[in-house]
């Protein structure tokens, strides 16, 4: 089990990447825009540079929804491979067996 501090920051991250998304994509593509002068591209960059840091979506790390386990994670069933399975052990997951010989 990750630390509960782990989890809560990661949450935190979350709910800012949420929040500044439509305000970064927007300073993002005035900053990339080549028709518009230097100086406005340039404030952007500043601006963009003055939102907080975990408001980036590249600060998120995928975790486990069981254990808050960061690493070995499975995008497609969002646990992580030890959580996938002790729940497969215990028969919780319909259809998986674990193999044993």
């Amino acid at each position: 089990m990750a630390k509960v501090s782990m989890i809560n920051r990661q949450k935190k991250r979350e709910k800012l990447v949420a929040k500044y998304a439509a305000k970064r994509a927007e300073l993002k593509e005035i900053a990339k825009n080549e028709d518009l002068p230097m100086e406005e591209r340039f404030k952007a960059r500043l601006k963009l540079a003055k939102l907080p840091r975990n408001s980036s979506a590249t600060r998120l790390n995928n975790r486990c929804q069981v254990s808050g386990r960061p690493k070995a994670y499975y995008r497609k069933l969002k646990m992580s491979r030890i959580a996938l399975r002790d729940l497969a052990s215990r028969g919780e997951i319909p259809g998986m067996v674990k193999s044993s010989w």
